[in-house]
């Protein structure tokens, strides 16, 4: 199947930003959207927002620090859509801080979230795509990790290890599956909200209003990805601003 019409696409992260933004875009051009973030009035309001307009959603409150979320998602996306076609990892947070601060327990977050959160919707949906005979991982990293700044390292280190792990799970999908990584540049998200450090979210949140690009930016090129045919593999997508060095 090529296109994005009629593929069931699940979506983490999907109340806000990049997940929000590729959510709407899909649904408009066909796609049924499973819907996966922390906050259900958002993804309600969401889910409503594309039945409104004559799509099809889907929704589960959905932490990607806990294995039973993920597979609960695919659950859901089967029993409503009889399948899973794409799954797109896209939650992350970056509380971003110089190391000698020490915030651990930031560190710690990000890992289970930006990492752990990936590997647990591969254990998810590897074995239904298996079965399927086809399916379509898509990550959503970071410049983060092309570029390596101060205060960043741990957020770069995760954003590195799910590109490694992509292109791992990549050499052993085969012929019948697709593995693709995005990696955004400076977004015009809300990213930025859970930096601590106040002189780092003051440059960020200058950064932000110079240059960021929209998250239907990244949409679009998550949906480009997806409508190849089913023998093309799009695997690395780096979209970021003109004026990002």
């Amino acid at each position: 199947m090529s296109g994005v019409e009629g593929k069931v696409v699940a979506i983490t992260g999907a109340s806000s930003g990049i997940g929000e933004a590729t959510a709407l875009l899909l649904a408009e051009r066909g796609a049924r959207v499973v819907l996966g973030a922390r906050r259900a009035e958002r993804l309600r309001d969401l889910a409503a927002r594309i039945e409104e307009r004559g799509g099809q959603a889907a929704w589960a409150v959905t932490d990607v620090t806990r294995r039973a979320d993920l597979a609960a998602l695919v659950a859901l996306a089967r029993e409503r859509f009889g399948r899973l076609d794409v799954l797109v990892a896209n939650a992350g947070i970056g509380p971003v801080s110089p190391l000698d601060d020490l915030r651990v327990e930031d560190w710690e977050a990000m890992v289970d979230v930006n990492l752990k959160g990936v590997l647990y919707g591969i254990a998810a949906a590897l074995p239904v795509f298996r079965a399927q005979g086809g399916g379509h991982f898509v990550h959503v990293v970071s410049t983060a990790g092309l570029r390596v700044v101060p205060d960043q390292a741990v957020y770069a280190a995760t954003k590195n290890a799910v590109r490694t792990l992509t292109e791992g799970l990549r050499q052993e999908a085969g012929a019948s599956l697709r593995v693709t990584t995005v990696s955004p540049g400076f977004v015009r998200t809300d990213f930025i909200d859970s930096v601590p450090d106040r002189r780092v979210r003051a440059e960020l949140a200058a950064r932000k209003e110079q240059f960021a690009i929209p998250p239907e930016a990244v949409g679009e090129t998550i949906a480009f990805a997806i409508a190849q045919p089913a023998t093309v593999d799009v695997n690395d997508i780096v979209v970021r601003p003109t004026a990002q060095g």
